[in-house]
């Protein structure tokens, strides 16, 4: 096995650079060209490998999340694989969205070296109305935002068979979510993570109650569950992931962790599920009155690198408002009374998450505007990085390791896909 050397997550710039070379380099094969223009003006890049003779059609979409900066790198490595291989491109095109939300990307930033409290004090990722793919299950077809409406136009026009939204998590394993069931796409999965030793997300918080083919694969159940819409306001299913449904297409959500813990792959029954859960929930209310409290005082007018603090506002607000009702999920009749380790591991994870983020966001608007609580925040945000990375044995994966998994397991789902769907 031979990985790319380790790199660091390309921005949207470069990932239009590197494209442009590819598609001059091949032009009878490769072509680039702008799907659609952002919120804030940034151009929507789509890179196509497209043979003369294709029937049917792959859509890679990466960026949809700002803080999830790996997709971006993947679908690169992805396309030179297909340049190079005949054998993934025997019939079919394969496109790739670079970026699908530039000004978001613009907003978080990934630096060397690589620390959760580097991620952390440059994160961003904005609510759920202003996320691309989700969008849709928030907001009314007439104010969707631009890049929704591009994505969603070029699902229409390439009718993709599979669509693929790279994803990635700060710290934990790596799983599959799948809108239709992909057989036997647990084993080439599972096989990448064990020989680039990224742990197997087996129960997923993302995931919870979710059929499982097998370990790390989850199948979205229809119709959306009522515990599912209790923590998610979204409907999952009109989501930009479901809008290939209405061309007999399946999407592939493929999340890939930055640190790896062994703690999310533990198979060993839990000895107290509901009350690890009500701990867990007690931290995290306590967690966000500590957060709500520094954002009361905020008023919102102060800027950071020429940009309004208003977005990375909107987005502490929309985070704190979806804490209740996490924890009420957690401490409600649903909670489950037999759970492994690893599914309490995942959900631990995820509390500190939502906390961590609404207060590093918070953060960075304090420290622009010389805010006098800002040190204080700083300190808070500091020890909650340090406790999140002690907590789940952190481990850096190299950004070529990520790649690799990522390219592998498109590859795999396509070929397991079309080993089951006719050629039309």
């Amino acid at each position: 096995m031979t990985l790319i050397p380790d790199m660091r997550y390309p921005t949207p710039r470069e990932l239009a650079l590197a494209a442009r070379a590819l598609a001059e380099a091949e032009p009878g094969l490769v072509r680039l060209r702008q799907a659609g223009t952002s919120r804030g003006g940034a151009p929507l890049w789509l890179l196509s490998v497209r043979p003369a003779r294709a029937s049917r059609h792959v859509l890679v979409v990466a960026g949809a999340h700002a803080n999830e900066p790996v997709g971006g790198a993947t679908a690169l490595e992805l396309a030179r694989r297909v340049i190079r291989d005949p054998a993934p491109r025997a019939g079919c095109g394969w496109h790739f969205l670079l970026c699908a939300d530039p000004d978001g990307a613009a907003l978080h930033r990934t630096p060397l070296p690589y620390s959760l409290l580097d991620y952390h004090r440059n994160f961003f990722r904005p609510p759920g109305p202003e996320q691309p793919e989700w969008a849709p299950s928030l907001l009314p077809p007439d104010r969707l935002p631009p890049e929704t409406r591009a994505l969603t136009a070029v699902i229409d026009e390439l009718r993709p068979v599979l669509q693929v939204s790279l994803h990635g998590t700060d710290l934990g394993g790596s799983w599959v979510q799948l809108t239709r069931d992909i057989p036997g796409l647990a084993e080439p999965f599972g096989k990448s993570a064990a020989e680039l030793r990224i742990p197997v997300e087996t129960s997923a918080s993302d995931a919870a109650g979710w059929p499982s083919p097998g370990p790390g694969i989850f199948v979205m159940p229809e119709p959306v569950t009522d515990t599912a819409a209790a923590v998610h306001p979204e409907d999952t299913r009109l989501s930009t992931w479901y809008h290939a449904h209405r061309y007999a297409g399946t999407t592939a959500i493929v999340e890939v962790p930055m640190w790896a813990s062994d703690l999310v792959d533990d198979p060993a029954p839990h000895p107290d599920p509901r009350g690890a859960l009500r701990m867990l929930a007690a931290r995290l209310t306590e967690d966000a009155a500590r957060v709500a409290a520094v954002r009361g005082g905020v008023p919102g007018a102060f800027r950071d690198d020429g940009a309004a603090a208003a977005p990375l506002l909107r987005a502490v607000d929309w985070t704190l408002a979806l804490i209740p009702l996490v924890a009420a999920e957690w401490t409600g009749p649903g909670a489950p009374a037999e759970a492994t380790a690893a599914h309490i591991g995942s959900i631990d994870a995820f509390g500190r998450r939502l906390s961590l983020r609404a207060a590093a966001m918070l953060l960075r608007v304090l420290r622009a505007g010389h805010h006098p609580a800002a040190p204080a925040l700083d300190r808070l945000v500091t020890g909650w990085c340090e406790e999140f990375a002690a907590r789940f044995q952190a481990r850096w994966v190299p950004v070529a390791t990520q790649v690799e998994h990522q390219s592998r397991t498109v590859l795999a789902a396509y070929e397991r896909l079309a080993a089951v769907t006719p050629n039309p």
